[in-house]
């Protein structure tokens, strides 16, 4: 039996393992007549993926879900394929890049594109973290890129494959050029590579938006049929035109004022703060605590500190940092109202987590609560600074302070 591809088309996730079977000589049929919501839902497809999520490829050992899995196994059928490079650390950077692509740079295009398009509720605090994240791993790619034609290696590899469909279904449909502009290695690298031969024969030509999608509009609810209702629009035709809900839908941020935008003006300047945390590079504590503690404002901030309440886990030290690396990504949509220090300590696994986070207000913000995930997974203890104690701690973990609580201080993070 021949390998075949259930999906509809275009589809970016399918386009993987499309481009990576151009480049290993593998022959892969696409299904014929998919009609998605309809095929996707019959009883054959859900026994090949009960979720009925595509693409789906069809073997004669059985089906494989998941585009990455696809495309991965689509290549490994090729002995020795170069898609997988030379050596044991090109495959791991390989999959490293792979990885990155589907956590940094895909979900993020899906957390701004989708909720414009009506695949969610659009919050405006959302969608100004999902694009600072893509921003932050846009410039981490672009530094990459700056030295390198390719991802890994000095030839396309599966990791490019990846990247590429996932970058250029960004630039279709919400990335524009003014967006995009800020990181020219990206934009080199994704017009080199969609007009490699092969992947021009999946993608076709790929031509960058113009415009980010408009937030799609929430239907009218239904008014009842009075006589009134349904004359009065006809007499008064003109002044439809002017449509004042609907401006209100297209630009949501003017009403969207966030709480704590209205609270009363504090001391306490979160930017000089933070000029000052990052400007002092020497006597720390002389320097920059006394001037944290001359510009705390109890009334208008509050301190909390945070501990993660699974540290058993936290068996691998990169591993438990990337927890805190996500962490900080996720707060994104709470920068111009916090700073945060996330410590990780132990000199043996297991390592501990520990925070101290600077919010405006007396409480941890609510849309905070509502939008990170994270925040329940550690205790959070508000810091009372009367407690001198509490306040020497505070300052320990603003200045990275080693030994740390008795313990070995193996990295810290700022949020800033």
């Amino acid at each position: 039996m021949a390998l075949v591809l259930h999906t509809g088309l275009p589809n970016k996730n399918a386009y993987k393992a499309l481009i990576a079977a151009e480049y290993s000589g593998v022959k892969v049929d696409v299904v014929k007549d998919f009609q998605m919501g309809v095929t996707n839902k019959s009883p054959e497809f859900l026994k090949m993926n009960p979720i009925g999520k595509v693409p789906v490829l069809e073997t004669p050992e059985g089906p494989i879900f998941e585009s990455n899995a696809i495309a991965r196994y689509v290549t490994k059928l090729k002995a020795d394929n170069p898609l997988f490079g030379s050596s044991l650390i090109e495959y791991g950077h390989i999959e490293q890049w792979i990885d990155f692509s589907a956590t940094e740079i895909d979900a993020n295009i899906a957390r701004w594109l989708y909720p414009r398009l009506g695949y969610g509720v659009h919050l405006p605090p959302a969608e100004e973290a999902a694009i600072a994240a893509l921003k932050r791993s846009l410039e981490a790619l672009s530094k990459h890129l700056a030295s390198n034609t390719f991802l890994v290696g000095d030839s396309v590899t599966l990791a490019d494959i990846v990247m590429t469909c996932n970058l250029s279904y960004g630039f279709q449909l919400i990335m524009t050029k003014s967006f995009t502009s800020e990181f020219p290695h990206v934009e080199r690298y994704v017009w080199t590579m969609v007009n490699q031969p092969n992947f021009k024969k999946v993608l076709g030509d790929v031509k960058q938006t113009d415009s980010v999608p408009a937030v799609a509009k929430k239907p009218a609810q239904a008014q009842p049929a009075k006589p009134k209702a349904k004359e009065e629009p006809k007499k008064e035709a003109p002044k439809k035109v002017e449509a004042p809900a609907a401006e209100e839908e297209e630009a949501p941020k003017p009403k969207a004022k966030n709480p704590l935008d209205l609270l009363p003006p504090s001391k306490m300047v979160l930017d000089e703060w933070k000029r000052l945390y990052s400007n002092t590079k020497s006597n720390f504590r002389e320097v920059a605590i006394k001037g944290f503690w001359d510009m705390y404002d109890p009334e208008g901030y509050s301190l909390w500190f945070c501990d993660y309440k699974y540290n058993d886990e936290n068996t691998v030290s990169f591993v438990t940092m990337n927890k805190v690396s996500g962490f900080l990504q996720r707060m994104d949509l709470a920068r111009k109202y916090a700073f945060g220090k996330m410590l990780l300590i132990g000199s043996e696994p297991p390592y501990k987590i520990k925070g101290l986070w600077l919010f405006r207000g007396p409480e941890i913000p609510q849309f905070v609560l509502d939008e990170c995930y994270d925040m329940e997974l550690y205790e959070w203890t508000k810091v009372d600074i009367s407690d001198e104690a509490q306040k020497e701690r505070v300052s320990q973990m603003i200045e990275d302070y080693e030994p740390f609580e008795g313990e070995a201080l193996l990295d810290a993070k700022c949020f800033k």
